[in-house]
């Protein structure tokens, strides 16, 4: 396939060897399809995070995509900039352990009217938010997913939705490095974000 001017990134879909162009309005219905699905969930029950429930959205976002990685954990090692995630043997075992220590901190989490609740409630969306990423269960579209989750656990506690905003160079930046600085132990930059995000959301309800 000829390369177009400009374009420089490829992926091979199930709609053909296409250009990131191409890509992107795909990769954005794929993840209103599995919000839209999340949302039906909740209708009628709250939603258990469980590893299944994230390889079922995985696999309604983006195996319409890529038939051969969507809704299923990475078959392979990966390096995610300086850091290295979890061998892919040991991902199931990872994730099950990850959805039980998110519930019971889920759990423990005090009311809304405690005055503590914002503080302990952002504390808690940056650690699920980065120990998702840091586990990298997915071959690719973890952030996506991971941002999903953010707003499955907010749901479940009658919360707005959020929006981490990583669509511009800039914000893309600025949330690399909240994410490389939480590798190093360093949460508060990832809080603020979260923060920042849930101030924004409480303005439009």
């Amino acid at each position: 396939m000829a390369r177009r001017a400009g374009e420089t990134s490829y992926k091979d879909t199930a709609f053909g060897i296409i250009p990131r162009s191409q890509l992107i309005p795909l990769e954005l219905e794929g993840i209103q399809r599995a919000w839209d699905f999340v949302l039906r969930l909740s209708q009628t029950t709250e939603i258990a995070i469980t590893p299944e429930l994230l390889k079922k959205l995985h696999e309604i976002g983006f195996k319409w995509i890529f038939p051969d990685l969507g809704g299923r954990f990475r078959k392979v090692d990966v390096q995610v900039s300086k850091h290295h995630p979890p061998k892919f043997i040991k991902v199931p075992e990872r994730m099950a352990d990850y959805c039980a220590d998110l519930a019971e901190r889920i759990r423990h989490l005090p009311t809304v009217q405690d005055p503590k609740f914002l503080e302990q409630l952002i504390e808690l969306l940056a650690w699920a938010h980065h120990s998702f990423l840091w586990i990298h269960p997915f071959q690719d579209y973890n952030g996506r997913i991971g941002r999903l989750l953010t707003n499955i656990i907010l749901l479940n506690l009658d919360l707005p939705p959020v929006e981490l905003h990583v669509e511009t160079p800039m914000r893309r930046r600025e949330y690399v490095s909240a994410l490389q600085r939480a590798d190093e132990g360093r949460m508060n930059t990832l809080q603020n974000l979260f923060q920042e995000a849930l101030q924004e959301a409480a303005k439009v309800i």
